[in-house]
């Protein structure tokens, strides 16, 4: 969103066990893609399950914004009328992307190799992240960008007029930079090729396919080798989102440090390159099972049960990171109640997201008593195990939904519990997170609440 109305203040205070079944939104990442690959098809696609949080519905203003035809038809449900590679139109107004990377940089890449001019901006947070790992590569197409300083928001994208093929290795782990050059390959002839030295999550790879793409993938000595004949005639389809495994973290997590908490987080979807998380926790011991695994949508889907744990440190592997990028937060609360230290290694990339992470993480739990190292890509988190967190304190969101939702977590289990200066940024992913949470169990408070 561009901007937020008056801080929310919320505190989130100890709480009795939580129990019950934690209906979690749809996939984000999904259903960013759901849109923009129904904006570039021909016909009409139907997509259920998705999310309707901040983010994703800027996504679907921007299709609007392109020229597709993109109506809510229910509670998740959506219909897009598409225009096909390259049948993009030149948009009329600035594209606000509000509070989404992802959707502002696989949007960038749906356009880029169209010629047409596009405008994009965002809020603070948006503003201050760099968009130039994105551009830069996006110029091998022939798109040309102009922003502010360092490349960031608010910038004009130029689409290439005569795209050619490229072959571009990432020299970043970033799924986001990844589509969004398969992305402007589908409107270049001949065969794009990426190289990704360490997999990222792969839903634009899959719904490719499913969308009538050729895509090929082959795994190398030097990394995922992912291969695109450019200008399909992407075919319509119906797509069912699968829960978000993203936004699961915070009830498991919870789950798993409230004591006495039993908690069913059905139909999680645990792509391999998006469940590190959940494989981390059953290393630390958690009482975390997998149940009813099947396919939905393409994607492997399990329902998720938690239960409060005894939990001990673990060393978080660098090549584990990409497919858990954006738990960190939560696992750093996770690891405060564990035995031990907790070692994350391989996240620099969380310095360059929503807001630096690892500083706002660091911060959050020293204020509550924890003790925490950092440098530039790792995260030492010294657990306090039975001694429990402190908390006690009020720490800084930073307009960073993860962060607000972490330490919300954290403050359900925590003596003194937590205050969050603003909870509002968590409407841009997980618009029902207090209610669901609550629902559960969960005690939240309010000033003159």
């Amino acid at each position: 969103m561009s901007s937020h109305a008056a801080a929310d203040r919320v505190t989130a205070l100890k709480s009795g066990p939580l129990r019950g079944e934690a209906v979690t939104p749809g996939d984000k990442s999904v259903s960013h893609r759901a849109l923009i690959f129904g904006a570039l098809s021909i016909g009409e696609t139907r997509v259920t399950g998705l999310l309707e949080g901040e983010d994703v519905l800027n996504t679907a203003a921007a299709m609007r914004s392109f020229g597709a035809d993109v109506e809510r038809t229910g509670s998740g449900a959506w219909r897009i009328r598409g225009v096909g590679v390259g049948g993009f139109s030149e948009p009329e107004n600035v594209i606000d992307c509000g509070n989404s990377g992802t959707g502002v940089r696989l949007i960038m890449g749906a356009m880029a190799t169209t010629p047409i001019a596009a405008t994009f901006t965002g809020d603070a947070s948006l503003r201050g992240r760099p968009m130039g790992r994105v551009t830069e590569p996006l110029a091998e197409f022939g798109a040309q960008a102009c922003g502010r300083s360092g490349g960031r928001l608010p910038l004009t994208l130029m689409g290439a007029a005569n795209p050619g093929p490229v072959e571009h290795r990432l020299r970043v782990a970033s799924a986001q930079v990844k589509s969004a050059m398969l992305l402007a390959g589908l409107n270049a002839p001949g065969v794009t090729t990426i190289i990704e030295p360490e997999p990222t999550r792969d839903h634009t790879e899959r719904m490719l396919r499913g969308f009538g793409a050729e895509v090929s993938v082959e795994e190398t000595k030097d990394g995922r080798v992912i291969r695109l004949v450019g200008q399909p005639e992407l075919r319509a389809q119906t797509v069912a989102a699968p829960r978000d495994p993203s936004s699961a973290a915070f009830p498991v997590c919870a789950a798993l440090i409230v004591e006495g908490s039993d908690v069913l987080a059905p139909s999680i979807c645990l792509n391999p390159t998006r469940a590190g998380l959940y494989h981390t926790l059953r290393e630390m011991g958690a009482d975390l099972t997998f149940e009813n695994l099947r396919e939905e949508g393409g994607e492997p889907v399990a329902d998720l049960r938690a239960r409060f744990s005894a939990l001990k440190g673990v060393e978080t592997p660098p090549d584990r990171a990409p497919s858990m990028i954006d738990e960190y937060p939560v696992l750093a609360v996770v690891a405060a109640f564990a035995e031990g230290p907790t070692v994350m290694r391989g996240v620099a990339e969380l310095r360059v997201k929503e807001s630096d992470r690892i500083d706002a993480m660091a911060r959050a739990l020293e204020a509550c008593g924890v003790k925490v190292q950092e440098d530039a890509d790792t995260l030492i988190v010294h657990g306090r195990g039975a001694d429990g967190v402190a908390g006690g304190a009020t720490v800084a969101s930073r307009l960073d939904h993860r962060i607000a939702m972490a330490n919300l977590v954290m403050g359900l289990a925590a003596r003194d519990g937590v205050t969050v200066d603003d909870a509002s940024p968590i409407a841009t992913s997980f618009p029902g997170f207090e209610a669901l949470m609550t629902g559960l169990g969960a005690r939240f408070g309010r000033e003159g609440a």
